[in-house]
């Protein structure tokens, strides 16, 4: 993986932005004291022809930008790199684009003392930025190789940047990068809202030259560069000015420029960038009429061609140009303060409403602070203080009369109503009826503020975008009294409406007599509120037609408590308050502290953490009320022993009237039976699977015995019309995300079994995945997010394609209540994890595994029989070895190249639970002791996964094993997966970043396995480390595991060393230990 940068250089004339790239090498670079000099190439840079490469295979082809040659800029850089892959050198022949060699000053790492002379520095990787690190850090100048654009090309580029480019497949993209494409998308928007002015400049050379150039003169513009200064990355301002090759700069190689000014650098990109968009915009089109243009000024004529041209410069004698600038000083002279950006006060306009007794509103002007609204001067003291300088309240303002003035004159040609008032000597503010006060509000305020003055509206008129200050509805809501049994989304609520105006109830008649008063800003109690003409028609149609139907659910008030819906019966819902056990649910959605813990049930065999207890009890909670619950805890936290306690608990309140059915992936129903039967034995379960699996009256019957029924996503389409037959209390997917895509059978087909209360549980983050969560949420809770059209075109694409965050914020409260996902990380959750968790995965074997399994016990054991001593020995370990090929994968044992024609249980709950590591941006290790497997295993994870995996073996060079373990410990984007052999990888290796280790199949020996785990469970391990042990379920894997941990303290001593032990068994012990349970057979393909 590599990391894109940018940055707008400020060149000669025009600037251009600069791309590179950064990927991941040793980051060593020597530097010798009595060197000269140079400046070293970034070690972690991309050289040119590396980049190049790269663009285009990330489909960014920089050549598409491009319309026309660049000058090459010499490249320069003599300190040695010491890097851990071979850098690509550039070539004229080799690359089709100029190359630009730039010298920017980063964060680096120089240790403390050094070794005769030579200092070893580490440039700091920039997805590394930010992270705590006990070595301090210097800024120090590096070059680097990339390409320039000019102003027209790198619009295009940026533009091309994904706006939503959060999520992990577009984690290329360098914060720089994902700023100036923000940038870009601004220079846009002012060219749509024509905020740009024709001026002309003189250059360094003394010529003339036209120049389209922005106008940030509206408050709102203003604020953005200030936001946009204030965010700038800091790398942004420490590109570096070629300090030349004179004596003076011997010394380059510690020489820093001072940061450059964040609005110098965002002004210089955007004049540039919207010269060059108006220009191509313009085309060679004139800008007026060939008879109009004859008849202007020669000097006019050749400046307005200069505008629309390729060509910059005007040529035109000098005192033409002068009669030109001083026309453009006096057209742009009230812009000025604002072009100058350096106006630290702007002249204000407050409206009042009326005193007591009157009908007409006041306008008052002020001089305002830009960076303070509240800091306000009244035109009184203004004018009372005739001064350069007035210094108000410790801030000292420069020209106070000359720049309220100023703002007097733009308002007054904005909004004439107010020129009256300037017929006194001393202005202070202008009198407006109240349909003037109306348009002021309405049509006027903005466009003032839009031209950068300062406007104070009365605050509840302020909001006019908001609801809370219309006509409309204010409702209560409480659950029906007396009502028996669970509720349900669509399940209606006992409400009173009453209309509400500024926040204040009103009866039909004062809404009658506001109506009389044929105004649309009306006085209620005090507070003036606007009267809009629709909302009164709204509101006379409600009383006459509507207000006996209206209906409220409990969908409805939880949408009106989270901010969704805001309307109903097309009035405005200006406030919803719920009242009883409605206000306690609404609360405890919002907020899943306020549910008590549910203590661990009587027959619970265990301990539940308290998180488990709290997760346990948000079930319980959600299921009273009927309301689908998505459990998305980090893998590790333990959802199987939740749920499974709440269901003990619903049997034990005998509240467990009809069977659940809990549907998961075929890989682990073996996993469910054996949780189920470890922590609540009281729970009768029955795996409803494979081809002896009871059918027709015969499931009926045994559904009635059992508590909880078990199936896979595989059956359920197959098996629908038995599963509709039955009543069911609770339906639960596990690995939730097997019914990501609602079109797939399972997903159809889940949909269509009824249940009083649904759960998903998922590790998962699905509030990540759009497309999953609704095909989840609407599983759970149907149509609370809308068809699938709606959700597309409300959520899904203003986020995923525009980056949306409103509507992200808006669907996080909608879902939120319905989903609890706890992370390892949480500061609350941590405490009560152990530092190492070792879990056993049980997987059973496909049908193909278990027939393979059977054909070599059986020919082994008649062979093994007969023989007698080392070759008996030898053969039972040989067979260990065989048995153990089949569990992992039948192509291993059958020794073929792919892994594509056959399945392993095993390999598919790996994939699994990898996609979940990968989610949660955690590392994991996997350890086998077969080489071969792990040759198997790696280009298929690659696959399957998207991403490069690691293979480290027996015949790994040391090189190459060096390079491996930097990038998985030290790389920011390195592969978080690495597969190690037992042998190569068991012993004498730091790998603590990694969070998950996978022992894949079992080297019996519980020292060797513990030996392989501690390259991740040691000193230098910050977080919490998962330890997932793979065993078949039905072979010797499973066998030889409980006897192992039967013995868990002896278990050393009796294993031994090795797996010799196994030798010593006689036929009998031995065919005991590898027979076959045909139980534990999972076969997809059982009709």
């Amino acid at each position: 993986m590599a990391i894109l940068h940018c940055n707008w250089l400020l060149k000669n004339q025009n600037g251009c932005l600069f791309i590179w790239g950064e990927t991941w090498r040793s980051p060593r670079v020597n530097f010798e004291s009595n060197g000269s000099g140079d400046i070293a190439l970034h070690p972690l840079a991309m050289t040119s022809v590396e980049l190049s490469e790269w663009l285009h295979s990330q489909n960014m082809a920089i050549t598409n930008f491009i319309q026309k040659p660049q000058v090459a800029m010499p490249a320069a850089g003599k300190a040695i790199a010491t890097t851990g892959r071979t850098r690509k050198a550039a070539s004229a022949t080799e690359i089709s684009l100029p190359t630009h060699s730039q010298i920017i000053t980063l964060p680096t790492y120089i240790p403390e003392g050094s070794d005769k002379g030579t200092t070893a520095i580490f440039p700091v990787h920039s997805a590394s930025l930010g992270e705590n690190t006990d070595s301090p850090q210097y800024l120090q100048p590096w070059r680097v190789e990339g390409f320039c654009l000019n102003a027209s090309e790198a619009v295009k580029f940026l533009a091309a940047i994904p706006l939503n480019a959060a999520k992990g497949e577009d984690a290329f993209l360098g914060g720089d990068l994902r700023f100036w494409s923000q940038v870009a998308r601004w220079s846009l928007d002012l060219i749509s809202r024509c905020k740009f002015l024709p001026t002309i400049d003189r250059e360094s050379d003394g010529a003339f030259a036209a120049k389209w150039r922005v106008l940030l003169d509206s408050a709102v513009d203003g604020t953005r560069l200030e936001r946009f200064s204030a965010n700038i990355p800091l790398v942004c301002r420490t590109y570096q000015e070629e300090v030349g090759t004179g004596e003076e700069f011997s010394q380059s190689l510690l020489y820093v420029d001072f940061p450059t000014e964040p609005q110098e650098l965002l002004l210089g990109f955007l004049n540039s960038t919207i010269d060059a968009q108006v220009r191509e915009m313009m085309g060679s089109q004139p800008p007026m009429e060939a008879k109009v243009i004859a008849s202007l000024p020669s000097g006019v004529r050749q400046w307005l061609q200069a505008l629309t041209s390729a060509s910059h410069i005007v040529n035109a004698d000098a005192i033409e140009v002068e009669r030109l600038e001083a026309a453009l000083k006096a057209w742009t002279m009230p812009l000025q303060y604002q072009l100058t950006l350096k106006s630290l006060f702007r002249t204000c306009f407050q409206l009042r409403s009326p005193e007591s007794g009157e009908t007409d509103w006041t306008l008052a002007y002020f001089l305002q602070a830009a960076d303070n609204p509240e800091f306000l001067v009244d035109a009184a003291t203004i004018w009372n203080n005739p001064v350069e300088r007035l210094v108000y309240e410790n801030r000292t303002i420069e020209q106070p009369q000359e720049t309220f003035l100023r703002g007097l004159g733009v308002a007054s040609r904005l909004y004439p109503a107010i020129a009256p008032s300037f017929e006194t000597e001393y202005p202070q503010s202008s009198h407006l009826t109240p349909i003037q006060a109306y348009e002021f509000i309405k049509a006027v305020a903005w466009r003032l503020e839009d031209s950068g003055l300062g406007v104070i509206l009365p605050p509840s008129l302020a909001n006019r975008e908001g609801w809370a200050n219309r006509l409309g509805l204010k409702i209560t809501a409480e659950t029906p009294k007396g009502k028996q049994g669970r509720l349900g989304l669509q399940s209606l609520l006992n409400f009173q409406w009453q209309l509400a105006i500024g926040g204040q109830t009103i009866s039909k008649a004062e809404f009658d007599k506001l109506v009389a008063l044929n105004s649309p800003l009306v006085e209620i109690n005090g507070e003036w509120v606007e009267l809009r003409p629709q909302d009164i028609k709204t509101a006379q149609t409600f009383f006459t037609t509507r207000k006996d139907q209206m209906a409220l659910s409990l969908e409805d008030a939880l949408r009106f408590s989270t901010g969704d819906t805001q309307v109903i019966e097309k009035l405005p819902v200006v406030s919803f308050e719920a009242s009883g056990a409605l206000q306690e649910l609404i609360g405890a959605l919002s907020n899943n502290q306020a549910i008590a813990p549910l203590p661990t049930p009587t027959g619970f065999k265990g301990q539940l953490r308290p998180y488990q207890e709290r997760g346990a009890a948000w079930l319980s909670f959600l299921e009273r009320w009927g309301l689908g619950a998505c459990l998305a805890d980090d893998m590790g936290l333990g959802k199987t022993v939740q749920f499974i306690a709440f269901l003990l608990h619903l049997k034990e309140q005998d509240a467990l009237e009809n069977p659940t059915l809990l549907v998961c992936p075929t890989s682990v129903l073996g996993n469910w039976e054996r949780e189920v039967n470890k922590f609540a034995p009281s729970l009768k379960i029955l795996q409803y699977h494979g081809d002896k699996r009871p059918k027709g009256k015969a499931f009926l019957e045994a559904v009635k015995k059992h508590d909880l029924i078990v199936t896979s996503y595989s059956l359920l389409h197959r098996d629908i019309k038995s599963l509709q037959s039955v009543s069911w209390q609770i339906i639960v997917l596990d690995e939730a995300q097997n019914v990501k895509n609602p079109e797939a059978k399972q997903s159809k087909a889940v949909r269509q079994l009824e249940a009083t209360f649904r759960i998903a549980l998922t590790g998962t983050p699905v509030e990540n995945r759009l497309q999953e969560l609704w095909s989840i949420l609407d599983f759970l809770n149907p149509g609370y997010l809308g068809n699938k059209q709606f959700f597309q075109r409300r959520f899904a694409m203003p986020i995923e394609k525009y980056g949306d965050t409103a509507s992200l914020t808006q669907l996080r409260s909608l879902v939120q209540p319905f989903i609890l996902r706890r992370l390892k990380s949480d500061r609350d959750i941590i405490q009560d994890l152990p530092d190492k968790q070792e879990m056993t995965v049980f997987c059973g074997l496909t049908g193909e595994q278990a027939a393979l399994y059977q054909q070599v016990v059986e020919q082994s054991l008649v062979e093994i029989e007969s023989a007698e001593g080392l070759q008996r020995r030898g053969m039972i370990l040989a067979l260990l070895i065989k048995l153990k090929q089949i569990c992992n994968h039948p192509a291993q044992y059958l020794k073929q190249a792919t892994l594509e024609q056959h399945n392993s249980a095993k390999l598919l709950r790996l994939e699994e639970m990898l996609e979940e590591v990968l989610a949660e941006s955690d590392h994991a290790l996997i350890f086998t002791q077969f080489a071969e497997w792990g040759k198997l295993l790696k280009p298929y994870l690659e696959k399957q996964l998207g991403r490069e995996i690691f293979f480290l073996y027996g015949s790994t060079s040391k090189k190459q094993r060096e390079e491996m373990i930097d990038r998985f410990q030290h790389d920011p984007q390195g592969p978080p997966i690495m597969i190690l052999s037992l042998k190569a990888g068991g012993v004498g290796l730091n790998l603590t970043r990694a969070n998950h280790v996978f022992h894949f199949d079992r080297w019996w020996n519980p020292a060797v396995e513990n030996q392989a785990t501690d390259r991740v469970f040691r000193i230098g391990q910050t977080r919490n480390v998962q330890v997932h042990k793979f065993v078949c379920t039905g072979t010797l894997e499973e066998k030889i595991h409980d006897m192992i941990e039967s013995k868990k303290q002896l278990a050393e001593q009796v294993v031994g060393a090795g797996e010799e032990w196994l030798t010593e068994m006689d036929t009998d012990q031995l065919r005991n230990l590898l027979l076959l349970d045909r139980s534990a057979v999972i076969d997809d393909d059982a009709e």
